[in-house]
């Protein structure tokens, strides 16, 4: 690879130095999780694959990369009347486990949609939930509401320079772990994601290929990336939870100037990808997190004009967390069914 260059620093909301930030600061709370690949899944896809575990992650996704590095980011008079944050599941778990970690309350605001493994999860760390409608709108107010109340710190799920360093250090690892990867694909909802990868990758090996992998059913980034201007969906239709929310003013620079494409695939692909995750390389994956590898084994991915330069591709596997309840009541169900034939 080549010496890492530095990107304009100006231009976006985080950089290179500030990502080697966050891996520092937030080294002693995290796993730097494992990357497995299959030859199975290589044959499938045509090209060599390499999955980064953020599943394996605390707290079961990536998030609390991001959570962390802003919650320990706070000096100490703003970090004593606590957090608060909105979120699906992923963020708002890790917010709760990174503010336990610092001894400071979490009030978070999940929508009443949000799988109930994820809403365990946020009691199972310690954060206080305060309920909200399912909107993106609906959440920021009732956010706003307990703020004002609480007097507690924003920790954005994505639209902040500390969340995005902190998820920047994803790339870091992964790069460090397999540097002869040209290709990353990363699923994207908010983005801070994705623009944290970007950059850090970006900064390292300034050819590197950035992919977004979306869901059909909330393609409001993939539209973003056609129009040139941040879309927003009057509601989304996807299994993939974590994938609903949109780009934010500083995520959308990244997406729109360094992020090559958006691969968009519905649900039947997702599940299929899941399915994959599980019985080939025995790791439990939430769909949000199984969005990448459905993008690279379409259609629509191997049309790029790119496609025959890739060798080696990363794929994040952003998180595990499954509400397994589903699943146990499915085989209960079909072993009643086998007991009564």
């Amino acid at each position: 690879m080549e010496e890492e260059k530095q990107l304009d620093s100006q231009k976006y909301a985080a950089d290179i130095n500030s990502i080697k930030e966050a891996q520092v600061r937030i080294a002693p709370y995290v796993h730097r999780t494992p990357v497995v690949s299959s030859t199975s899944l290589d044959s499938l896809s045509g090209k060599r694959l390499f999955f980064k575990c953020e599943c394996f992650q605390k707290g079961g996704a990536f998030k609390i990369r991001g959570a962390t590095n802003s919650i320990f980011s706070l000096e100490d008079e703003q970090a004593a009347k606590g957090v608060v944050t909105h979120s699906s599941g992923n963020h708002a778990a890790a917010v709760s486990l990174a503010a336990k970690l610092r001894g400071i309350p979490a009030y978070i605001v999940i929508p009443k949609n949000a799988p109930i493994c994820k809403v365990e999860n946020v009691k199972r760390y310690g954060g206080q939930v305060i309920w909200s409608d399912s909107t993106i709108q609906s959440r920021e107010s009732v956010a706003s509401k307990v703020q004002e109340e609480t007097g507690a710190i924003l920790i954005h799920p994505f639209n902040d320079k500390r969340t995005i360093s902190g998820q920047g250090t994803v790339s870091l690892e992964f790069l460090e772990q397999i540097p002869e990867i040209d290709t990353i694909v990363v699923p994207i909802s908010g983005g801070g994601l994705i623009s944290g990868v970007t950059l850090a990758a970006k900064s390292i090996n300034p050819a590197i290929r950035v992919f977004a992998a979306e869901p059909k059913g909330a393609d409001d980034a993939a539209r973003s990336k056609v129009a040139g201007r941040i879309i927003m969906l009057p509601k989304t239709n996807t299994i993939a939870d974590g994938l609903r929310a949109f780009l934010g003013d500083l995520t959308w620079p990244v997406v729109r100037d360094l992020v090559e494409d958006i691969i968009t695939v519905d649900d039947t692909e997702i599940v299929e990808a899941v399915k994959l995750c599980f019985e080939v390389l025995k790791v439990v994956v939430e769909p949000s997190g199984a969005v990448g590898l459905a993008a690279v084994l379409s259609d629509q991915f191997k049309q790029k004009r790119s496609w025959n330069e890739m060798k080696s591709i990363g794929i994040i596997l952003s998180g595990g967390n499954v509400d397994l309840s589903v699943l146990w009541e499915s085989l209960r169900s079909r072993s009643f069914v086998a007991a009564a034939v």
